[in-house]
Formats: C-alpha cells, sequence, structure tokens
C-alpha cells in the first residue's frame, strides 16, 4: 500500500503525464505498483495491465541486515543470486524480455510501465551499460524515465522527473544515464 507520500506521488504522476498519447498502462503485479499508475490510467481512460515479470527482482529468500549493502554487493557481482535471491543478470533478462515484448506489441505507440527501482535500473542498464548501481541509488518514488527504442538507431534514455520531484519539459531533456 503507499504511503501518503506515495499517493501524492501517484496523482502528480497522473497530473504530468495526462497530456500525453498514452496507448496502454503496464505495472508490476505489486500493489504499490499498481497504485501509482492508477490514477493516470483512470484519467486516461485505460485499464492497468498487471504482468508479474515486472515485479521487483527477488533480493534474498532470507532476511538481510543491511538492505543497502546486499544491492550493492549484487551490482558488483551480478551473475551471482543471495540465497533464494534473484541475480541481476537473471532480473534484467526478465525484464528486457517483458519490455521488448510490449515494445514490439505497440510499435510507434507510447505506454506507461510502472515496475520497481532495481528492476528499472537492471533493464535500463541492457541498453545503457553506464547505468548503474550509484544510478539505481539516486531513483526516486516515484521516477519518470522514457525509454524510447527503434528498429533503426540507438536507443533514447530521458530522465522527466528532476530530483525535487517535478515534471522536466521535453525540451530539457538529457541523457541521465
Amino acid at each position: 500500500m503507499l504511503s501518503p507520500e506515495g499517493r501524492a506521488g501517484a496523482e502528480r504522476v497522473a497530473t504530468l503525464l495526462a497530456g500525453e498519447p498514452i496507448s496502454a498502462v503496464y505495472a508490476s503485479t505489486m500493489r504499490r505498483a499498481i497504485q501509482t499508475v492508477e490514477p493516470l490510467a483512470r484519467s486516461l481512460g485505460l485499464p492497468v495491465t498487471a504482468l508479474d515479470d515486472l515485479r521487483e527482482r527477488r533480493l534474498s529468500g532470507e532476511p538481510v541486515d543491511d538492505h543497502g549493502a546486499a544491492v550493492a554487493w549484487c551490482w558488483t557481482n551480478p551473475e551471482v543470486a543471495l540465497p533464494g535471491g534473484e541475480s541481476n543478470y537473471a532480473a534484467r533478462r526478465r525484464g528486457v524480455a517483458v519490455v521488448t515484448d510490449l515494445a514490439g506489441r505497440h510499435k510507434g505507440q507510447v505506454i506507461v510501465v510502472g515496475s520497481h527501482g532495481n528492476l528499472l535500473a537492471l533493464i535500463l542498464q541492457h541498453w545503457f551499460p553506464s547505468v548503474d548501481h550509484a544510478f539505481w541509488s539516486r531513483l526516486t518514488m516515484p521516477d519518470i524515465y522514457t525509454l524510447t527504442l527503434r528498429e533503426e538507431g540507438p536507443p533514447e534514455l530521458a530522465r522527466l522527473w528532476d530530483a525535487e520531484s517535478r515534471f522536466v519539459p521535453k525540451s530539457r531533456e538529457s541523457n541521465d544515464a
């Protein structure tokens, strides 16, 4: 369940993206991911389609004393999973597969994908290798990035949410990775 701050962030996302030509809204099956994109979907008259493969990477099957240190370790050891967890490589493969599938289903369309910070960073790392643990640690909740995939030419990445959680007009887009 979203906190009051999370609900306010979800409403800001809806307000900021309401004028975009969005054709579909997807989210992780986690309630907080769905709740983050629901106000936007509602304002656009679109359903939220929940996809399990947008779920957060399972860090470990056991309690972790220092979550931040465990995540950092996983970024430096991407092929290894903590006991009962999912490695960065495995999570990235899963996330890239679902994003690639969605891009193929919605060629030339704008879609919204609500997921989780660690998976988002891992997906972006596939196309932008400079995305790393430091990038992940700078993400805000919520955060908005655009990923433009083309059949020809390089992909583009732009952050649309600045550090003060304000919308950044498209004229100020830059590659943040």
